[in-house]
């Protein structure tokens, strides 16, 4: 038995939105999966007063971000109406905007790092310099 052209679209078309809608689920569990560990570790680094809690949370944060907005690039493959077009033009859009606040963090907080460490090496050199001052 043959399918018509009308029938092959329709196949066609079902594969195509569970295909969607399966990798749309995996994005997102994936997504929330790095976000709720990354929050147990930055948990853990707090407690135990590591210095780069806020970096190692900021990093997770946005790798989590950038997952479930695949997500929602994902889920625009099966929109059908003007509605939920817009409403997930404004997650992606809020998403985004996130991700990108949290890149500005990141680099920041990498930025604050270096130059502590850099202080840090200037004082050591300075400490060192003023003991072979005093054996002189």
């Amino acid at each position: 038995m043959l399918l018509g052209f009308s029938d092959l679209t329709g196949v066609l078309e079902l594969i195509l939105t569970n295909t969607a809608e399966l990798a749309i689920l995996m994005f997102e569990y994936i997504g929330v999966g790095i976000i709720a560990v990354t929050g147990v570790k930055a948990l853990i680094n707090y407690f135990h007063r590591k210095p780069d809690t806020r970096l190692v949370l900021a990093e997770g944060l946005a790798m989590g971000l950038e997952f479930k907005l695949g997500s929602e690039i994902m889920r625009t493959v099966i929109l059908r109406n003007m509605s939920e077009i817009a409403m997930t033009a404004g997650i992606i859009g809020l998403r985004a905007a996130l991700t990108i606040l949290l890149h500005w963090e990141i680099k920041n907080e990498k930025q604050e790092r270096q130059e502590e460490k850099k202080e840090a090496k200037t004082e050591t050199e300075k400490v060192k310099a003023e003991k072979t001052e005093v054996k002189k």
